[in-house]
């Protein structure tokens, strides 16, 4: 799990620890609000084609693969 998407858990007052090392239910969950946000930002490309930026941005930083 990406440090971002951990320090937003541990904030939220959320567990973070897995220790098999295993994908979790967290992970899987910040990953689907990543993408929906990166898909907001594709759908504005037909007004704008800026948003292809930012929605790359946006998964960089959360750290999601497509």
């Amino acid at each position: 799990m990406n440090k971002r998407i951990k320090k937003l858990a541990r904030d939220a007052g959320l567990l973070v620890y897995n220790p098999d090392g295993q994908h979790t239910k967290l992970e899987k969950f910040a990953d689907l609000i990543v993408q929906e946000c990166a898909d907001k930002c594709l759908a504005m490309a037909y007004v704008n084609p800026g948003p292809h930026h930012y929605a790359a941005m946006i998964k960089e930083h959360f750290g999601v693969k497509e």
